[in-house]
């Protein structure tokens, strides 16, 4: 099996793809895009919530979620809007 040697020049140009791969990854983060479905746990620590909140929310129909195995997910555009609809705006 023949050696590869690895020169300084191939470790920066590594660096600089891996830093260009983390910065399009925090940008789609920080503009939403990251994911479209959200686990439970996920959405609970988004929206600061109970487990008995969220079951009640999927109960009454107010979350709408999709339930895969023993997995319930909900749609990241789905949750937006259901808080757009919701959002209550107390201008005078």
């Amino acid at each position: 099996m023949p050696a590869t040697i690895i020169t300084t020049d191939d470790l920066r140009e590594f660096k600089l793809e891996l830093l260009s791969d983390i910065k399009h990854i925090l940008s789609k983060q920080s503009q939403g895009q990251l994911k479209k479905y959200i686990k439970s746990s996920e959405l609970m620590d988004l929206l600061k919530i109970s487990p008995g909140t969220l079951q009640n929310l999927r109960v009454n129909g107010t979350l709408p979620f999709t339930k895969v195995g023993g997995i319930i997910y909900y749609d990241a555009a789905e949750i937006q809007k259901v808080m757009d609809k919701n959002r209550v705006d107390n201008t005078i």
